[in-house]
Protein backbone atom coordinates (compact mmCIF):
# COMPACT_ATOMS: atom_id res chain seq x y z
CA UNK A 1 0.00 0.00 0.00
CA UNK A 2 1.10 3.55 -0.71
CA UNK A 3 0.78 6.34 1.84
CA UNK A 4 -2.71 7.24 0.60
CA UNK A 5 -4.09 3.79 1.34
CA UNK A 6 -2.42 3.71 4.74
CA UNK A 7 -3.81 7.12 5.63
CA UNK A 8 -7.29 6.08 4.53
CA UNK A 9 -7.00 2.90 6.59
CA UNK A 10 -6.04 4.88 9.69
CA UNK A 11 -9.02 7.17 9.20
CA UNK A 12 -11.31 4.12 9.04
CA UNK A 13 -9.88 2.74 12.28
CA UNK A 14 -10.15 6.09 14.06
CA UNK A 15 -13.78 6.38 12.95
CA UNK A 16 -14.47 2.86 14.23
CA UNK A 17 -12.94 3.72 17.62
CA UNK A 18 -14.97 6.93 17.84
CA UNK A 19 -18.29 5.49 16.68
CA UNK A 20 -18.20 2.21 18.57
CA UNK A 21 -16.05 3.30 21.53
CA UNK A 22 -13.76 0.34 21.02
CA UNK A 23 -10.27 -0.33 22.38
CA UNK A 24 -7.71 0.64 19.78
CA UNK A 25 -6.13 -2.83 19.68
CA UNK A 26 -9.47 -4.45 18.80
CA UNK A 27 -10.22 -1.93 16.05
CA UNK A 28 -6.79 -2.39 14.47
CA UNK A 29 -7.05 -6.17 14.63
CA UNK A 30 -10.44 -6.17 12.89
CA UNK A 31 -9.19 -3.78 10.21
CA UNK A 32 -6.23 -6.03 9.48
CA UNK A 33 -8.39 -9.16 9.30
CA UNK A 34 -10.73 -7.50 6.81
CA UNK A 35 -7.81 -6.23 4.66
CA UNK A 36 -5.91 -9.41 3.83
CA UNK A 37 -4.01 -7.56 1.11
CA UNK A 38 -2.36 -5.34 3.71
CA UNK A 39 1.16 -6.49 4.50
CA UNK A 40 2.84 -6.32 7.90
CA UNK A 41 4.43 -2.99 6.99
CA UNK A 42 1.04 -1.58 6.02
CA UNK A 43 -0.55 -2.74 9.27
CA UNK A 44 2.31 -1.26 11.27
CA UNK A 45 2.02 2.08 9.46
CA UNK A 46 -1.74 2.25 9.98
CA UNK A 47 -1.26 1.40 13.64
CA UNK A 48 1.38 4.10 14.02
CA UNK A 49 -0.90 6.76 12.56
CA UNK A 50 -3.76 5.70 14.83
CA UNK A 51 -1.66 5.63 18.00
CA UNK A 52 0.07 8.91 17.14
CA UNK A 53 -3.32 10.51 16.54
CA UNK A 54 -4.71 9.33 19.87
CA UNK A 55 -1.64 10.42 21.83
CA UNK A 56 -2.10 14.03 20.68
CA UNK A 57 -5.81 14.00 20.03
CA UNK A 58 -6.63 17.31 21.71
CA UNK A 59 -3.77 19.35 20.28
CA UNK A 60 -4.33 17.92 16.81
CA UNK A 61 -8.02 18.79 16.98
CA UNK A 62 -7.35 22.31 18.25
CA UNK A 63 -4.79 23.10 15.55
CA UNK A 64 -7.04 21.72 12.80
CA UNK A 65 -10.22 23.21 14.32
CA UNK A 66 -11.62 19.75 13.68
CA UNK A 67 -11.52 16.65 15.86
CA UNK A 68 -12.79 14.23 13.23
CA UNK A 69 -10.81 11.14 12.17
CA UNK A 70 -9.63 12.65 8.88
CA UNK A 71 -8.35 15.83 10.53
CA UNK A 72 -6.55 13.87 13.25
CA UNK A 73 -4.86 11.57 10.73
CA UNK A 74 -3.72 14.49 8.58
CA UNK A 75 -2.40 16.28 11.66
CA UNK A 76 -0.22 13.25 12.36
CA UNK A 77 1.30 13.63 8.92
CA UNK A 78 1.97 17.34 9.41
CA UNK A 79 3.13 17.41 13.02
CA UNK A 80 4.58 14.00 13.86
CA UNK A 81 5.68 12.56 10.54
CA UNK A 82 7.03 15.90 9.31
CA UNK A 83 5.25 15.79 5.95
CA UNK A 84 4.26 19.36 5.06
CA UNK A 85 0.71 19.92 3.72
CA UNK A 86 1.85 20.75 0.19
CA UNK A 87 4.14 17.76 0.02
CA UNK A 88 1.40 15.46 1.34
CA UNK A 89 -1.09 16.77 -1.23
CA UNK A 90 1.41 16.11 -4.00
CA UNK A 91 2.10 12.60 -2.75
CA UNK A 92 -1.60 11.72 -2.52
CA UNK A 93 -2.45 13.23 -5.92
CA UNK A 94 -3.58 10.51 -8.30
CA UNK A 95 -3.73 7.81 -5.63
CA UNK A 96 -7.18 6.26 -5.96
CA UNK A 97 -6.94 4.73 -2.51
CA UNK A 98 -6.13 8.03 -0.79
CA UNK A 99 -8.74 9.70 1.42
CA UNK A 100 -10.64 12.77 0.33
CA UNK A 101 -8.57 15.97 0.48
CA UNK A 102 -8.52 17.78 3.79
CA UNK A 103 -11.11 20.55 4.03
CA UNK A 104 -9.82 24.07 3.25
CA UNK A 105 -11.11 25.22 6.63
CA UNK A 106 -9.02 22.67 8.54
CA UNK A 107 -5.96 23.41 6.42
CA UNK A 108 -6.34 27.15 6.97
CA UNK A 109 -6.70 26.61 10.71
CA UNK A 110 -3.53 24.53 10.84
CA UNK A 111 -1.57 27.20 9.00
CA UNK A 112 -2.81 30.03 11.19
CA UNK A 113 -3.00 28.61 14.71
CA UNK A 114 -0.22 28.34 17.31
CA UNK A 115 -0.42 25.71 20.04
CA UNK A 116 0.86 28.16 22.66
CA UNK A 117 -2.50 29.92 22.36
CA UNK A 118 -4.43 26.79 23.32
CA UNK A 119 -5.67 25.99 26.84
CA UNK A 120 -3.20 24.12 29.04
CA UNK A 121 -4.92 20.75 28.89
CA UNK A 122 -4.93 20.97 25.08
CA UNK A 123 -1.22 21.74 25.03
CA UNK A 124 -0.61 18.78 27.33
CA UNK A 125 -3.07 16.43 25.61
CA UNK A 126 -4.74 15.30 28.82
CA UNK A 127 -8.37 15.48 29.97
CA UNK A 128 -9.15 18.88 31.45
CA UNK A 129 -10.33 17.45 34.78
CA UNK A 130 -6.93 15.77 35.24
CA UNK A 131 -4.98 19.07 35.13
CA UNK A 132 -5.42 19.94 38.84
CA UNK A 133 -4.24 16.43 39.76
CA UNK A 134 -1.11 16.81 37.63
CA UNK A 135 -0.52 20.23 39.17
CA UNK A 136 -0.76 18.71 42.65
CA UNK A 137 1.77 16.05 41.70
CA UNK A 138 4.21 17.98 39.53
CA UNK A 139 3.71 21.66 40.33
CA UNK A 140 5.13 23.92 37.63
CA UNK A 141 6.40 20.84 35.73
CA UNK A 142 2.93 19.48 35.05
CA UNK A 143 2.79 20.52 31.39
CA UNK A 144 6.24 19.07 30.67
CA UNK A 145 5.14 15.81 32.26
CA UNK A 146 1.86 15.74 30.35
CA UNK A 147 3.54 16.39 27.02
CA UNK A 148 6.05 13.59 27.60
CA UNK A 149 3.13 11.18 28.00
CA UNK A 150 2.04 12.02 24.44
CA UNK A 151 5.27 10.83 22.78
CA UNK A 152 6.04 7.40 21.35
CA UNK A 153 7.57 4.97 23.85
CA UNK A 154 10.60 2.78 23.33
CA UNK A 155 10.48 -1.02 23.42
CA UNK A 156 12.08 -2.14 26.67
CA UNK A 157 13.31 -5.61 27.57
CA UNK A 158 14.56 -7.17 30.79
CA UNK A 159 17.43 -9.62 30.53
CA UNK A 160 16.92 -12.90 32.35
CA UNK A 161 20.24 -13.35 34.11
CA UNK A 162 19.26 -16.91 35.03
CA UNK A 163 19.84 -17.73 31.36
CA UNK A 164 22.30 -15.23 29.91
CA UNK A 165 23.91 -11.79 30.17
CA UNK A 166 22.86 -8.36 28.97
CA UNK A 167 25.79 -8.21 26.54
CA UNK A 168 24.57 -11.37 24.81
CA UNK A 169 21.01 -10.04 24.46
CA UNK A 170 22.26 -6.74 23.03
CA UNK A 171 24.43 -8.64 20.56
CA UNK A 172 21.55 -10.94 19.56
CA UNK A 173 19.31 -7.93 18.86
CA UNK A 174 21.90 -5.65 17.27
CA UNK A 175 19.89 -5.32 14.05
CA UNK A 176 17.07 -3.82 16.11
CA UNK A 177 19.45 -1.15 17.50
CA UNK A 178 19.22 -2.65 20.98
CA UNK A 179 21.35 -0.98 23.65
CA UNK A 180 21.71 -1.19 27.44
CA UNK A 181 19.08 0.80 29.32
CA UNK A 182 20.28 3.86 31.16
CA UNK A 183 18.88 3.00 34.60
CA UNK A 184 17.59 -0.57 34.92
CA UNK A 185 20.45 -2.91 35.75
CA UNK A 186 19.37 -5.62 33.32
CA UNK A 187 17.38 -3.43 30.94
CA UNK A 188 17.73 -3.28 27.17
CA UNK A 189 16.12 -0.56 25.07
CA UNK A 190 15.09 -0.47 21.41
CA UNK A 191 14.25 3.04 20.12
CA UNK A 192 10.65 3.77 19.10
CA UNK A 193 11.35 4.73 15.50
CA UNK A 194 9.66 7.42 13.46
CA UNK A 195 6.87 7.67 10.90
CA UNK A 196 5.81 4.30 9.50
CA UNK A 197 8.77 2.35 10.92
CA UNK A 198 7.71 -0.65 12.97
CA UNK A 199 9.22 -2.07 16.10
CA UNK A 200 10.79 -5.51 15.73
CA UNK A 201 8.80 -8.56 16.75
CA UNK A 202 11.28 -9.59 19.42
CA UNK A 203 9.09 -12.41 20.72
CA UNK A 204 9.70 -14.22 17.42
CA UNK A 205 13.45 -14.26 18.10
CA UNK A 206 15.18 -17.50 19.05
CA UNK A 207 16.75 -15.70 22.00
CA UNK A 208 13.26 -15.03 23.38
CA UNK A 209 12.28 -18.68 23.01
CA UNK A 210 15.43 -19.56 24.97
CA UNK A 211 14.22 -17.40 27.83
CA UNK A 212 16.95 -14.78 27.48
CA UNK A 213 14.64 -11.81 27.99
CA UNK A 214 11.13 -10.58 28.69
CA UNK A 215 9.34 -7.53 27.32
CA UNK A 216 9.03 -5.17 30.29
CA UNK A 217 9.10 -1.39 30.55
CA UNK A 218 12.21 -0.05 32.23
CA UNK A 219 10.12 1.62 34.92
CA UNK A 220 8.52 -1.70 35.83
CA UNK A 221 11.98 -3.23 36.13
CA UNK A 222 13.13 -0.40 38.39
CA UNK A 223 10.26 -0.70 40.87
CA UNK A 224 10.76 -4.47 41.02
CA UNK A 225 14.38 -3.84 42.00
CA UNK A 226 13.30 -1.27 44.60
CA UNK A 227 11.49 -4.06 46.46
CA UNK A 228 15.06 -5.02 47.49
CA UNK A 229 14.19 -8.71 47.81
CA UNK A 230 16.98 -10.83 49.27
CA UNK A 231 17.98 -14.27 48.07
CA UNK A 232 16.80 -16.09 51.21
CA UNK A 233 13.55 -14.24 51.78
CA UNK A 234 9.90 -15.19 51.60
CA UNK A 235 8.15 -12.81 49.19
CA UNK A 236 4.50 -12.50 48.18
CA UNK A 237 3.58 -10.83 44.88
CA UNK A 238 -0.04 -10.22 45.80
CA UNK A 239 -1.23 -8.74 42.48
CA UNK A 240 1.06 -10.75 40.20
CA UNK A 241 -0.96 -10.44 36.98
CA UNK A 242 0.97 -11.98 34.10
CA UNK A 243 4.07 -12.27 36.25
CA UNK A 244 6.41 -9.58 34.95
CA UNK A 245 7.53 -8.39 38.37
CA UNK A 246 7.49 -11.94 39.76
CA UNK A 247 10.03 -12.95 37.13
CA UNK A 248 12.14 -9.88 37.84
CA UNK A 249 12.13 -10.66 41.57
CA UNK A 250 13.17 -14.23 40.87
CA UNK A 251 16.30 -13.11 39.04
CA UNK A 252 17.07 -10.53 41.74
CA UNK A 253 16.89 -13.31 44.32
CA UNK A 254 19.09 -15.57 42.22
CA UNK A 255 16.41 -18.27 42.07
CA UNK A 256 16.72 -18.69 45.84
CA UNK A 257 14.30 -18.01 48.66
CA UNK A 258 10.62 -18.30 47.84
CA UNK A 259 8.21 -16.15 45.84
CA UNK A 260 4.48 -16.69 46.03
CA UNK A 261 2.56 -15.28 43.05
CA UNK A 262 -1.14 -14.59 43.47
CA UNK A 263 -3.79 -12.61 41.65
CA UNK A 264 -7.51 -12.47 42.30
CA UNK A 265 -8.09 -12.47 38.52
CA UNK A 266 -7.17 -15.97 37.34
CA UNK A 267 -7.26 -14.96 33.68
CA UNK A 268 -4.56 -12.35 34.28
CA UNK A 269 -2.48 -14.90 36.16
CA UNK A 270 -2.70 -17.66 33.52
CA UNK A 271 0.26 -16.57 31.31
CA UNK A 272 2.67 -16.78 34.22
CA UNK A 273 3.06 -20.56 33.97
CA UNK A 274 4.61 -20.54 30.49
CA UNK A 275 6.73 -17.50 31.32
CA UNK A 276 8.15 -19.18 34.42
CA UNK A 277 8.98 -22.29 32.44
CA UNK A 278 10.76 -20.36 29.70
CA UNK A 279 12.69 -18.29 32.24
CA UNK A 280 13.93 -21.32 34.18
CA UNK A 281 12.69 -20.12 37.58
CA UNK A 282 12.65 -22.57 40.48
CA UNK A 283 11.67 -20.39 43.43
CA UNK A 284 8.13 -19.36 42.45
CA UNK A 285 4.88 -20.92 43.62
CA UNK A 286 1.69 -19.81 41.86
CA UNK A 287 -1.57 -19.59 43.82
CA UNK A 288 -4.95 -19.02 42.21
CA UNK A 289 -7.01 -18.96 45.42
CA UNK A 290 -6.39 -16.69 48.36
CA UNK A 291 -7.27 -19.43 50.83
CA UNK A 292 -4.09 -21.16 49.69
CA UNK A 293 -2.11 -18.26 51.19
CA UNK A 294 -3.34 -18.85 54.74
CA UNK A 295 -0.01 -20.33 55.84
CA UNK A 296 1.74 -17.09 54.84
CA UNK A 297 -0.19 -14.78 57.18
CA UNK A 298 2.33 -12.82 59.26
CA UNK A 299 5.29 -14.67 57.71
CA UNK A 300 6.41 -12.80 54.57
CA UNK A 301 9.54 -10.69 54.57
CA UNK A 302 8.19 -8.58 51.71
CA UNK A 303 4.74 -8.24 50.17
CA UNK A 304 4.48 -6.50 46.84
CA UNK A 305 1.16 -4.86 45.96
CA UNK A 306 1.12 -3.83 42.31
CA UNK A 307 -2.27 -2.26 42.79
CA UNK A 308 -5.08 -1.83 40.26
CA UNK A 309 -4.98 1.78 39.09
CA UNK A 310 -6.01 4.23 36.39
CA UNK A 311 -2.89 3.48 34.33
CA UNK A 312 -2.16 7.15 33.70
CA UNK A 313 1.55 6.37 33.67
CA UNK A 314 1.09 4.12 30.62
CA UNK A 315 -0.72 6.64 28.41
CA UNK A 316 2.14 6.57 25.88
CA UNK A 317 1.41 2.89 25.21
CA UNK A 318 -2.37 2.97 25.73
CA UNK A 319 -3.49 6.43 24.60
CA UNK A 320 -7.10 5.41 24.03
CA UNK A 321 -7.52 4.84 27.77
CA UNK A 322 -6.61 8.49 28.37
CA UNK A 323 -9.85 9.64 26.76
CA UNK A 324 -12.04 7.06 28.51
CA UNK A 325 -10.90 7.84 32.05
CA UNK A 326 -13.51 9.51 34.29
CA UNK A 327 -13.55 10.77 37.90
CA UNK A 328 -15.80 7.82 38.70
CA UNK A 329 -13.13 5.42 37.41
CA UNK A 330 -10.59 7.09 39.68
CA UNK A 331 -12.84 6.80 42.72
CA UNK A 332 -13.39 3.10 41.98
CA UNK A 333 -9.66 2.47 41.72
CA UNK A 334 -8.94 4.29 44.99
CA UNK A 335 -11.43 2.07 46.80
CA UNK A 336 -10.00 -1.08 45.19
CA UNK A 337 -6.50 -0.06 46.26
CA UNK A 338 -7.62 0.36 49.86
CA UNK A 339 -9.23 -3.06 49.84
CA UNK A 340 -6.14 -4.68 48.34
CA UNK A 341 -3.82 -3.05 50.86
CA UNK A 342 -6.08 -4.14 53.73
CA UNK A 343 -5.91 -7.73 52.50
CA UNK A 344 -2.22 -7.80 51.64
CA UNK A 345 -0.98 -6.29 54.91
CA UNK A 346 -1.96 -9.45 56.79
CA UNK A 347 0.89 -11.39 55.20
CA UNK A 348 3.69 -9.06 56.29
CA UNK A 349 5.72 -10.39 59.24
CA UNK A 350 6.71 -8.07 62.10
CA UNK A 351 9.63 -6.02 60.80
CA UNK A 352 8.74 -6.93 57.21
CA UNK A 353 8.03 -4.63 54.28
CA UNK A 354 4.84 -3.81 52.37
CA UNK A 355 5.80 -2.43 48.94
CA UNK A 356 3.11 -0.45 47.12
CA UNK A 357 3.31 0.16 43.35
CA UNK A 358 1.02 1.75 40.79
CA UNK A 359 1.48 2.71 37.16
CA UNK A 360 -0.39 5.94 37.92
CA UNK A 361 0.75 9.56 38.18
CA UNK A 362 -2.21 10.78 40.25
CA UNK A 363 -1.46 11.62 43.91
CA UNK A 364 -4.78 10.29 45.16
CA UNK A 365 -3.69 6.81 44.07
CA UNK A 366 -0.14 7.23 45.28
CA UNK A 367 1.15 9.53 48.03
CA UNK A 368 -2.31 10.13 49.47
CA UNK A 369 -3.08 6.43 49.39
CA UNK A 370 -0.05 5.36 51.42
CA UNK A 371 -0.59 8.21 53.88
CA UNK A 372 -4.19 7.09 54.31
CA UNK A 373 -3.03 3.51 54.86
CA UNK A 374 -0.39 4.31 57.49
CA UNK A 375 -2.77 6.68 59.28
CA UNK A 376 -5.24 3.82 59.69
CA UNK A 377 -2.61 1.17 60.45
CA UNK A 378 -0.26 2.61 63.02
CA UNK A 379 1.99 -0.45 63.07
CA UNK A 380 3.15 0.46 59.54
CA UNK A 381 5.44 3.39 58.73
CA UNK A 382 6.71 4.73 55.41
CA UNK A 383 10.45 4.22 54.97
CA UNK A 384 12.49 6.17 52.41
CA UNK A 385 12.44 4.40 49.06
CA UNK A 386 14.97 6.99 47.94
CA UNK A 387 17.58 5.11 49.98
CA UNK A 388 17.03 2.08 47.78
CA UNK A 389 17.25 4.25 44.68
CA UNK A 390 20.62 5.64 45.72
CA UNK A 391 21.93 2.17 46.55
CA UNK A 392 20.85 0.66 43.24
CA UNK A 393 20.80 3.51 40.73
CA UNK A 394 22.71 6.36 42.33
CA UNK A 395 25.46 6.16 39.73
CA UNK A 396 23.19 6.62 36.73
CA UNK A 397 22.94 10.39 37.02
CA UNK A 398 19.13 10.16 36.93
CA UNK A 399 16.95 11.27 39.82
CA UNK A 400 13.31 10.27 40.26
CA UNK A 401 10.66 12.68 41.46
CA UNK A 402 9.91 12.72 45.18
CA UNK A 403 7.94 15.52 46.77
CA UNK A 404 8.10 13.93 50.23
CA UNK A 405 11.72 12.70 50.21
CA UNK A 406 10.43 9.16 50.83
CA UNK A 407 8.34 7.82 47.95
CA UNK A 408 9.54 7.54 44.35
CA UNK A 409 7.76 8.63 41.17
CA UNK A 410 9.04 7.67 37.73
CA UNK A 411 7.76 9.36 34.57
CA UNK A 412 8.62 9.78 30.88
CA UNK A 413 9.89 13.31 31.54
CA UNK A 414 11.96 12.57 34.65
CA UNK A 415 13.32 9.06 34.08
CA UNK A 416 12.39 8.34 30.44
CA UNK A 417 10.21 5.42 31.52
CA UNK A 418 6.52 4.79 31.89
CA UNK A 419 4.98 6.45 34.94
CA UNK A 420 5.27 4.46 38.18
CA UNK A 421 4.90 5.17 41.87
CA UNK A 422 6.74 3.22 44.57
CA UNK A 423 6.52 3.30 48.36
CA UNK A 424 7.79 0.99 51.09
CA UNK A 425 6.07 0.60 54.46
CA UNK A 426 7.67 -1.31 57.34
CA UNK A 427 5.61 -3.22 59.87
CA UNK A 428 6.64 -2.63 63.45
CA UNK A 429 8.49 -5.42 65.19
CA UNK A 430 6.21 -5.35 68.22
Amino acid sequence: MRLGGRLAGAIEVLADIENRRRPVADALKDWGLSRRFAGSGDRAAVGNIVYDALRKKLSHAWLMDDGGPAALAHAVMFRQWNIAPDRLAAELDGDKFAPAPLSPTALAAFRSRALDDAPGHVQGDIPEWVVPLFQDNFGDRWLVEARALAERPSLDLRVNTLRTSRDKVVAALDEAQAAPARIARQGVRIPPGEGPSRLPNVTAELSFAKGWFEVQDEGSQIVADLVMAGDGEQVLDYCAGGGGKTLALSTTMGNRGQIHAFDADRKRLAPIIERLRRAGTRNVQVHEREKDLAHLIGRCDRVLVDAPCTGTGTWRRRPDTKWRLTPKNLDERIEQQRQVLASAMRYVRPGGMLCYVTCSLLPSENQEQVRHFTAGNRDFEIVPALDGWQALFGGTGVEPLSGDAATVTLSPASTDTDGFFFATMRRGAG
